[in-house]
């Protein structure tokens, strides 16, 4: 099952390497990957495949909003049909 992780706020050292920790302790495959830097703001938005993760969405989601945190970015994960349905033109 594919979700899709948003992390946006100010650009710092280490989002990209905590993040991706999370999804390794969690056995989260990144599919996909595409970040970048505006005007000093941090954006990435990665698809993963959580169907080996032993976690609910819910309990990833809330050690995704403590790395979010510690980092000072916001961070959201969701089943990649939710944002599907939510992001059609």
């Amino acid at each position: 099952m594919n979700s899709v992780v948003t992390v946006v706020g100010e650009d710092r050292v280490g989002i990209i390497s905590t993040i991706s920790n999370v999804m390794a302790d969690n056995m989260i495959n990144i599919l996909d990957i595409s970040q970048t830097i505006m005007k000093g703001y941090f954006t990435m938005i990665m698809v993963v495949d959580i169907s080996v993760c032993t976690k609910e969405i819910k309990e990833i989601r809330t050690i995704l909003d403590k790395a979010g945190e510690e980092l000072g970015v916001s961070v959201t994960i969701q089943h990649e049909q939710v944002f599907q349905a939510m992001h059609r033109i």
